[in-house]
């Protein structure tokens, strides 16, 4: 009995046993399956998902392509970008650490506190950055106290360096941080260091500047420690810029800008319409964009009342005063009117109960065109500008370029404003009145311009009537050409040749002859002679009682009460090149203040030329359009 009861046992336990054998099998069946499914047929995705986790790519921002003036000058270019950097988990006390670098290089409370906040959000194996560009000096005085100076060590950037600073500004512009607003998924622009065009030509032609980002592949432990580096791709860099700029003339003209207030000045070539001077004055430092701007700084820049940030070369809208009598001239040529025509200027012309004043108190007496120009009467043209009417004097100014962006490659150009009657109808509800044509032919009233469009105008009398367009950009140095840009210099405007002629005799009489406005502002020196056109605009109306009792000294009319100095001019007469017009807001008479200005820069410009053709200043020869 006990031998039947003793094989049940066994034989349950048999069983027993082999259920389990059977559990046991398929459990290793089961998990020899998985294995063989992850390690086998997912073998590529879990190797790939290994080497994302182990390898970091990191992108490589490409160095900024360089800005070249005329003549190969470096405008715009990259430099080394010393910087202290903080590693937390290789010091033993941050602010300790902060306080010893400090007695080195300053660290204002700001930066601290920006250091303290980065530390405490990163992993304390990631650097830091303490404090940017640094000197040389500086770098020196940290590596001799690196032992006291528990994870700091110096890293190396790039920054954008502006050898000519404030003096080439409004037209190179700057770079700085991308905006909210500029972020396009391009994680390119998401480096810290990255920086992108914000004004000039730095912000026109950007993305060529930009090049293509490298990368570079980063071996990591599970902490994302870096172990090393297993490849590196560096790129490709931002293509070069060539501009028609002449660094040495647009130096000149800054200079010579910053003995004025507020003031513009442009000079190009009269055949291709390169533009060699764009200056405006005051300025900025565009470091300080491309650094980080402070508050403080900013709103200095933004309250001061004559307006540095502003481009006036090419966003300065003014009445053009005097300027604009050849526009008038040569249309008044263009119905008829003689030029051998005189008219009598007392001093004055009645319009209804209206007084329109010339400049000159006793008047001028009998003058025809050429006189009229020469010695800027205003009475003359007052007559010209009854015959006239507002919409011939329009026509004649949009030929000359007023009126109209000119597509110069810089941001902020404005048009300025060249009045019509449709227009005033349209702006006031209000007809035209014979008395705004009186206004409107010696530049004023609703006539605006600004330096850009002064100085095509007069490039486009001189240089035999043809559309010069102005423009800044030669080619890229590197890589495709901008194309083409002088095609269009090459139309002519439709003046007669025979008009022309007759308003450069005028031109040229205001600086050669001693009835000229800006005799005083001649070029005594042979060969180098110009020719040109004042300009003097009131930003006020002088009263009755003013005119009775007698004018003001310039010195005691506050700063924005005093007239527009303007000039235009071009040189050499014998054989026009270069074309230039100046503002000096509130500067005065413009034959005393801006003709001198003019004179200095057309003289150096002729100068310079003469150098590049040996033969002497009759050799720098007019390569007219054929």
């Amino acid at each position: 009995m006990q031998m039947i009861r003793d094989t049940g046992r066994q034989r349950s336990f048999s069983r027993r046993l082999a259920l389990l054998a059977a559990g046991k099998l398929a459990l290793f069946g089961v998990l020899g399956g998985r294995m063989y499914y992850l390690q086998v047929v997912e073998a590529d995705k879990y190797r790939t998902m290994a080497d994302d986790n182990r390898i970091n790519l990191r992108l490589l921002a490409p160095p900024r392509g360089r800005i070249l003036d005329r003549n190969g000058a470096v405008l715009a270019d990259n430099q080394l970008n010393y910087r202290v950097v903080l590693v937390a988990e290789q010091t033993g006390s941050i602010p300790a650490t902060l306080d010893a670098l400090s007695e080195i290089v300053p660290i204002t409370d700001v930066e601290r506190r920006r250091v303290l906040r980065e530390v405490a959000r990163k992993r304390k194996f990631l650097p830091t950055t303490v404090k940017e560009n640094l000197s040389w000096d500086d770098v020196s005085r940290i590596a001799v106290n690196a032992p006291d100076l528990p994870g700091i060590t110096i890293d190396v950037g790039s920054t954008r360096l502006y050898p000519h600073g404030e003096k080439m500004a409004h037209t190179i512009g700057y770079v700085a941080p991308p905006a909210e607003s500029d972020l396009t998924g391009d994680p390119l622009l998401e480096l810290p260091d990255f920086r992108v065009g914000r004004n000039g030509v730095e912000r026109v032609y950007d993305l060529a500047m930009r090049g293509r980002a490298g990368n570079t592949q980063i071996e990591v432990n599970a902490l994302g420690r870096p172990i090393r580096e297993l490849s590196r791709n560096e790129g490709e860099p931002g293509q070069d810029l060539a501009l028609t700029i002449d660094a040495n003339l647009q130096n000149a003209a800054a200079e010579r800008l910053a003995k004025e207030e507020s003031a513009a000045a442009v000079v190009m070539d009269v055949n291709d319409g390169g533009v060699l001077v764009l200056a405006s004055h005051p300025s900025y430092d565009p470091h300080e964009f491309a650094r980080g701007i402070s508050g403080a700084s900013w709103r200095a820049l933004l309250n001061n009342h004559r307006a540095p940030l502003t481009n006036k070369a090419v966003a300065g809208q003014y009445s053009p005063g005097s300027t604009f009598k050849m526009i008038v001239a040569l249309a008044a040529l263009e119905i008829g009117v003689q030029p051998e025509m005189r008219v009598f200027c007392p001093g004055h012309m009645d319009l209804g109960d209206n007084r329109f004043h010339c400049y000159k108190k006793g008047g001028h007496g009998g003058v025809d065109m050429i006189d009229a120009i020469m010695q800027s009467c205003d009475v003359y043209f007052y007559e010209m500008g009854k015959r006239l009417g507002p919409d011939r004097i329009a026509e004649m100014a949009r030929k000359l370029g007023l009126g109209q962006t000119l597509a110069l490659d810089l941001p902020g150009e404005r048009s300025g404003l060249i009045p019509t009657r449709a227009w005033k109808t349209a702006r006031t509800g209000k007809g035209w009145a014979q008395g705004d044509s009186l206004v409107a032919a010696i530049g004023q009233g609703y006539v605006l311009a600004t330096p850009l469009q002064l100085a095509t105008m007069t490039a486009r009398i001189v240089n035999g009537g043809y559309a010069v367009v102005p423009h800044l950009t030669r080619d890229y140095v590197q890589g495709r050409r901008l194309g083409e840009r002088t095609a269009s210099n090459f139309a002519q405007i439709g003046i007669p040749q025979a008009h022309l002629a007759l308003v450069l005799r005028g031109m040229r009489g205001v600086t050669n002859d001693p009835r000229g406005t800006a005799f005083r502002a001649r070029i005594v020196e042979p060969g180098f002679s110009y020719g040109g056109k004042s300009g003097t605009s009131q930003v006020r109306r002088i009263t009755e009682e003013e005119r009775r009792v007698g004018l003001r000294k310039i010195e005691q009319v506050p700063w924005r009460e005093r007239d527009h100095a303007l000039f235009v001019g071009y040189g050499p007469v014998e054989a026009p090149r270069f074309a230039a017009a100046v503002i000096v807001e509130h500067g005065g008479g413009g034959s005393s203040v801006a003709a001198p200005i003019v004179r200095d820069l057309l003289l150096d410009a002729m100068k310079r030329e003469q150098q590049k053709a040996p033969g002497g200043p009759a050799r720098v020869a007019q390569t007219q359009p054929g």
